[in-house]
């Protein structure tokens, strides 16, 4: 048996159980799964032929979330590998930005919500913002990490070649760093999601955040489930997309590590 089919039968089992151990307590705080299912089948594929039986819901919250998740981590992968690139290829550079970043990235993204409410307003704005300042710190950090471990033979031979630096940045450095830009990439895409949500959690009338903690206050906690388990859903999916894409473009590495 491959190894997806045994994580996909733990994972059945795991949903079996928390069936039976949901029926057994019936507990309304904590739904069966086939009631989120259906619930969640009512919510967002209970719509007309002419939308593909998709609702006003997904087009309303979910995909108006989903692009300021990946708007704000686009954002975050071009301003994180940009800066990272030039400060990992500077001799001082991080000796002097280097205690900034660790005072700006030890700060909570959702502690500076506020901040950018008044910057920006309530509305995208705000919440692209929010995921942006929380996404890029993983980017910039593994990119200068993977930009300053460049095996000294390869920069001796382009200097010697005076191999121009647009060149050397782009066919030696940046291909050398790419597993720990990736591994950046990888982390702040879920940071992204989570603050996505946060984000929507104060100050917003729409979006997945917004649609979670209003039926979280009226108590109803099928549809509630249902908004966690997609937000579950979206995180798997996004990073097995990532990691596909990871896996090609780091295919001429002899061995990497795939662990998701």
């Amino acid at each position: 048996m491959t190894s997806g089919a045994t994580n996909w039968l733990v994972f059945a089992g795991a949903v079996a159980c928390w069936e039976l151990a949901a029926r057994l307590a019936g507990s309304v705080f904590f739904p069966p799964p086939t009631d989120i299912v259906a619930t969640a089948v009512r919510l967002w594929f209970s719509g007309p032929a002419s939308q593909l039986f998709l609702t006003d819901t997904v087009f309303d919250d979910v995909l108006p979330s989903l692009g300021r998740c990946l708007g704000g981590w686009a954002v975050a992968v071009v301003l994180g590998t940009g800066l990272g690139t030039a400060l990992g290829r500077s001799r001082t550079g991080m000796d002097y930005v280097g205690p900034l970043f660790a005072f700006f990235r030890a700060i909570p993204p959702p502690t500076l919500v506020p901040v950018f409410m008044v910057l920006f307003g309530l509305g995208p704005g705000m919440q692209v913002a929010t995921i942006i300042f929380g996404a890029v710190w993983p980017i910039l950090l593994n990119t200068v990490d993977g930009v300053r471990s460049v095996d000294s033979v390869k920069a001796d031979t382009a200097r010697s070649f005076r191999t121009p630096a647009p060149y050397w940045i782009g066919l030696v450095v940046l291909p050398a760093a790419l597993p720990k830009i990736f591994a950046g990439l990888r982390l702040s895409l879920s940071i992204s999601l989570i603050l996505m949500v946060v984000s929507e959690l104060i100050g917003s009338f729409a979006g997945i955040g917004h649609q979670l903690i209003s039926t979280q206050q009226n108590f109803d906690f099928p549809m509630m489930w249902s908004w966690i388990v997609l937000l579950g859903i979206l995180g798997y999916g996004l990073n097995g997309v990532l990691l596909t894409v990871e896996r090609r473009v780091l295919r001429w590495q002899p061995t990497r590590n795939d662990d998701v």
